[in-house]
């Protein structure tokens, strides 16, 4: 009979079932409570009257008599079914569920089954587990608001959709009713049960008192000091009740208050059952049913006992009154120093286990305890600073050293993990040589041994005995959950009264077989302890006091090497969802990736602003070191060699670079050794894990740490460029190029303290800033200095405020009276341009040539203009231009000369910088990577004049990317070919090009009338520019040229032939004043020529007497000589 009643089975199906039932009506109350996912029907206004009818009459509802409330419904009656039924099927679920459990129970007190937590623990925990589980079903229940308004809509649109109501609809109203005041309707239904329920409880009187003791009491006893006996150090860690050892405090003080408060009179009779209640009650002031849902256990008790007569004037009711006061003081402290001593406890342990993995073996009940202990502090520290009101003491339910309990458990549980072999293969050998020989023995001294029991105890020894270390080592997968159950049942045997076998009368196998069941489970279950053990996914429905923890610990210095446990802790929340309540695991899944997001992008920043402020320190040290900031040392050595009188005392000398290294106590502690050690902290915690996995989220924390620097320091690389657009100030290339180098070379250490792959992040982050735009959108330095080159440098290049000086291969400022705002040739000579190129490289100088292109465009389609103006004055003058009578006639014609000319220097000078910005980017090509220079070089002498134009183009596109001279430039040339416009045939734009060549040739003249157009001889150019006429007409002649697949050396010597006529005729001219700089203007022809790859001097020398060049190069150098003489 005892076999059939399945009270095992019931047990543990009952207990799943229950556990699913309460985290739906958990659910069900979130959900209603919160706006955001409160049932459509629940919120509608039109429902209003409908609902507040409802509740008024629930559960007795009049659809006749009062039809006028509930039209809503009948209107809505199929969107109310669909949206009711899921909450009214889990309600009904509550009642199948109570009424299994009211039979169970019944069923065991009927069998007046022996309850003992020592002897047989399974079936007492999952008797009083059942217990509290219903309870907290009950009381979830009654905490619904809107239970009443769901049902009854439900009930009125099932009657109105097929004339009557649902069938459960009564009985579950009636439930509603009964548990309105749910303690006092489950008082009465555990009436009957007193007796085994107390019996259960008062077994907890040997295992309760020994777990909660103070502190002062684990230190004085060495608790879980595996130090402590180094003599017996290898010897297994048993005991008579090993589940007991782990089972977790907040468990069993939720069954003692609980159960006593639903069995209540049994404190009023027994001594045994009060001091144990008493005993729980100081532990703390709230208990948790399920997830953030927590009872008041002192208020619970005071209600309750109001309303039961006899307890309001007992001494044990004012024993009970004193006990609140004095829990309310004393709990937060003593679980305060409890908190404190499992720090250095765990941290011990974990020490030593991971010195000698090995003692896992023996000593893995300690790890299981170690975790239970530290979890159940955690989660009393939890609920009562979520629940706690104001009090004098609130520093007890504050720990700011929260992540060193945290971080050594997460440790604890991995070194389980990873040694999870060691484990496996000591205790694979423990049941094999030394357990199941033990319970054979037992076996055989037993008196009676019916066949039922023998069976299974014989089918124990054989599992165990069968068990060898090759099946570790061939990695076989363990199953021992049968035996387990097998033993479940068995406790349930012989648990019954008149058991052929009373488990009371044999306790030694009782014994045994709880050690062999833990020792199965660190076989073939180690994780799921570990989940029991040490799960706190009770912080992920706590996520204010999560927070909040985690800030309190950031703000220690102590404990930034620890906060890395608060992002792993939420890996735990994936498991505590349940398969009742699928909805639930979605909000709880964006809640962990939110905190866990959280928490990573808080550790992160700290961590890089520590990396960027100690870069920072090195780039000030570093800058001290620069040429420029030496002139001051300079000075004081020259002083002292003159012997030149020392600064005045009240002076302060400045120290020398490298003074900060020299100390004359090691004790002084820098600002520098500050951030390295906090940078140490930091960058510790990363060490707990590389990755780990948040709701099937692989989560990497070192990627968080390499995005924050890699924003942050693309926003220091730019703000290090000091760009004012108002005032134009901008830094040197080669101070930011400098300044730059210093924070790459101290990031590069950053890989000596975690695993993190620098050299990526230096180049993404390098690789971003040769961009217009980073990956964020934000401004790089290639956007600066291309805004800068063009619209400070260049543009006061084209007004002739800054000058193109050839020889030197920069630009200088023109003598004015006016203080210019920067020196030109601090930006732009060659080691600067050098220092450009490296910060921007090719895409960069890609990037500011394609904006000079842009410019360039916008003059020449200004030039274009002009020549439609004068077209016919122009094609008069290409005609006639041997005919110099004609010529000054049709001059006069002309308009915009000067106009032409100036927009034609404008192009030089950009054109001109251009060049010298390639010649820079060649260099540093060469320099980094010359194996890419040499082919790309070799290519191009494979070019000819045969060679297909696409080809050409392609080649040289390549070539001017990596910085080489190219006779035709690619870029001009798309730039104008992409200006060639639809309404324009080719011929048409040809001879605009012819055209545009002429108004240039004849325009020439005109420069000699422009008193700055003095070549000089110590820059190598003319004070206006115009040397860079050179450039401007040989680059856009050729680009406009190749675009329309035209004779270029044939247009050139026209244009030649036409410039060498007119400046002939200048040379006719006597008046001195139009030909003052007739010589200076005369040395454009040889530069043009110089400059062209299409041009000789012997054509030069057809059209323009070489007498000519020779006296116009020895008037400009004489004149030099006597203005420098």
């Amino acid at each position: 009979m005892d076999y059939q009643q399945k009270l095992a089975e019931k047990l543990t199906i009952l207990n799943e079932r229950g556990n699913g039932v309460l985290i739906r009506m958990n659910h069900i109350k979130k959900a209603c409570a919160d706006p955001k996912t409160r049932p459509s029907i629940l919120t509608d206004k039109a429902m209003e009257p409908a609902i507040k009818y409802i509740n008024k009459k629930f559960p007795n509802i009049d659809f006749r008599g009062n039809i006028q409330n509930l039209t809503n419904i009948q209107k809505q009656k199929s969107e109310v079914l669909a949206a009711a039924l899921s909450f009214y099927n889990s309600f009904l679920d509550v009642i199948e569920f109570r009424d299994h459990v009211y039979e169970l129970l019944n069923t065991i007190d009927a069998c007046q089954c022996f309850f003992d937590i020592s002897i047989n623990f399974d079936f007492t925990k999952n008797y009083l587990d059942l217990i509290i589980t219903y309870t907290s079903v009950i009381i979830m229940l009654s905490r619904i608001d809107d239970k009443k308004a769901l049902v009854g809509m439900f009930n009125c649109a099932h009657e109105m959709t097929n004339g009557s109501g649902d069938p459960s609809y009564p009985r579950l109203g009636q439930m509603f009713l009964e548990y309105e005041h749910p303690w006092k309707k489950l008082t009465e239904e555990f009436g009957p049960h007193t007796r085994s329920v107390t019996a259960a409880l008062l077994s907890l009187r040997m295992v309760y008192p020994r777990r909660n003791l103070p502190a002062e009491q684990w230190r004085s006893a060495q608790l879980l000091s595996l130090l402590s006996a180094p003599a017996g150090m290898l010897d297994p860690a048993c005991c008579d009740t090993m589940a007991c050892e782990y089972l977790s405090m907040e468990v069993m003080e939720r069954w003692i208050i609980i159960g006593f408060l639903l069995c209540h009179s049994s404190l009023n009779t027994n001594q045994a059952s009060q001091e144990l209640w008493k005993m729980a009650l100081r532990s703390g002031l709230f208990l948790v049913l399920t997830r953030d849902e927590v009872l008041n256990i002192h208020k619970v008790s005071e209600d309750l006992f109001d309303s039961i007569k006899g307890y309001v004037r007992g001494t044990f009711w004012e024993a009970k009154k004193s006990l609140s006061i004095s829990c309310f003081i004393a709990s937060g402290a003593m679980h305060r120093e409890r908190r404190q001593f499992l720090r250095g406890t765990l941290m011990e342990l974990f020490k030593v286990l991971e010195d000698e993995p090995g003692l896992l073996g023996p000593k893995a009940l300690f790890v299981f305890m170690a975790l239970s202990f530290s979890r159940d502090e955690v989660l009393w520290l939890v609920r009562h600073s979520e629940n706690m009101p104001k009090m004098k003491t609130a520093e007890d339910y504050v720990d700011n050293q929260m992540a060193e309990l945290l971080f050594h458990m997460e440790k604890l549980r991995g070194l389980m993990t990873k040694h999870n072999h060691v484990v496996q293969r000591y205790h694979v050998q423990y049941l094999a040589q030394f357990d199941a020989l033990v319970l054979n023995d037992t076996i055989q001294n037993m008196s009676v041994c019916p066949e039922e029991e023998s069976v299974l105890l014989s089918s124990f020894v054989s599992t165990l005995s069968a068990l060898s270390v090759k099946q570790v080592e061939n990695k076989e997968e363990f199953d021992f959950r049968a035996l387990r159950l097998d033993w479940l049942r068995m406790q349930a045997y012989t648990s019954v009264n008149k058991a052929p076998l009373p488990i009371k009368e044999y306790t030694d196998l009782a014994k045994v077989m709880n050690m062999i069941q833990f020792h199965t489970r660190m076989v073939d279950s180690v994780e799921e302890l570990l989940q029991e053990t040490s799960e706190v996914s009770i912080l992920g429905n706590y996520p204010r006091v999560f927070e909040k923890m985690f800030f309190q610990s950031s703000e220690e210095p102590s404990m930034k090497r620890y906060l890395m446990a608060f992002p792993l802790v939420c890996s735990h929340f994936s498991q505590c969802g349940h398969p009742l309540c699928p909805e639930e695991r979605e909000v709880m899944e964006k809640r962990s990736l939110h905190l866990c997001v959280t928490f990573l992008e808080q550790i992160a920043k700290q961590t890089s602003s520590v990396v960027l402020e100690i870069c920072a320190e090195q780039c000030t040290l570093n800058d001290q070191l620069q040429p420029k900031n030496c002139a001051e040392a300079i000075s004081a050595a020259r002083h002292r060699q003159q012997k030149k009188p020392l600064p005045k005392k009240g002076e302060v000398q400045k120290e020398k670079p490298g003074a900060e290294s020299l100390r004359k106590d090691r004790a002084v502690v820098t600002n520098l050794d500050k951030m390295h050690l906090m940078l140490t902290e930091l960058c510790s915690s990363y060490s707990i894990c590389s990755d780990f996995v948040v709701f099937d989220h692989i989560v990497v924390p070192a990627e968080f740490l390499i995005s924050h620097l890699e924003t942050r320091l693309s926003e220091i690389i730019v703000r290090m460029a000091h760009y004012n657009q108002t005032t134009e100030e901008i830094a040197r290339p080669s101070d930011l190029l400098a300044g730059l180098r210093a924070y790459i070379a101290s990031l590069q250490s950053l890989s000596s303290y975690i695993n993190v792959d620098v050299t990526r992040l230096l180049k993404n982050i390098l690789l971003q800033q040769t961009q217009p735009l980073d990956a964020r959108g934000g401004q790089t330095i290639t956007t600066i200095y291309t805004s800068w080159f063009l619209e400070s440098l260049l543009r006061q290049a084209s007004n002739s405020l800054i000058v193109h000086c050839p020889t030197m291969h920069c630009f200088f400022n023109q003598a004015s009276d006016n203080e210019p705002v920067f020196r030109a040739e601090q930006f732009s000579d060659i080691s600067e341009l050098q220092a450009l190129a490296e910060l921007i490289g090719p895409y960069g100088m890609k990037f500011l040539s394609e904006n000079m292109m842009w410019h360039i465009t916008s003059q020449v389609s200004e030039l274009k203009k002009l020549v439609i103006e004068n077209m016919d004055t122009l094609v008069q003058m290409r005609n006639n231009f041997d005919k110099p009578e004609e010529m000054a006639n049709l001059k006069k014609r002309l308009s915009g000369s000067e106009n032409v000319m100036k927009r034609m220097t404008i192009i030089g000078v950009i054109l001109s910088f251009r060049l010298m910005a390639q010649d820079c980017l060649k260099d540093i090509m060469n320099k980094h990577c010359p194996y890419l220079i040499g082919p790309i070089d070799c290519l191009m002498d494979f070019i000819s004049p045969q060679t297909d134009i696409k080809v050409t183009l392609g080649v040289l596109e390549l070539a001017s990317a990596a910085g080489l001279k190219c006779n035709i430039d690619p870029a001009l040339v798309a730039a104008i070919s992409n200006m060639q416009t639809d309404n324009m045939s080719v011929d048409e734009e040809y001879k605009l090009s012819c055209l545009l060549l002429v108004y240039i040739g004849v325009s020439l003249p005109t420069l000699a009338l422009d008193p700055n157009s003095v070549y000089s001889r110590e820059h190598g150019g003319h004070n206006n520019n115009i040397h860079c006429l050179a450039t401007a007409i040989n680059q856009l002649a050729v680009a406009m040229f190749t675009v329309q697949k035209k004779n270029i050396e044939q247009q050139l010597k026209e244009f030649l032939l036409l410039a060498s006529s007119t400046l002939l005729q200048l040379g006719q001219n006597v008046e001195k004043m139009e030909s003052k700089n007739r010589e200076s203007v005369y040395l454009l022809l040889h530069m043009i020529v110089q400059e062209s790859s299409f041009l000789t001097q012997d054509m030069l020398e057809r059209c323009f007497p070489y007498v000519l060049l020779r006296n116009a190069y020895r008037e400009v150098y004489r004149t030099s000589i006597i203005t420098l003489g």
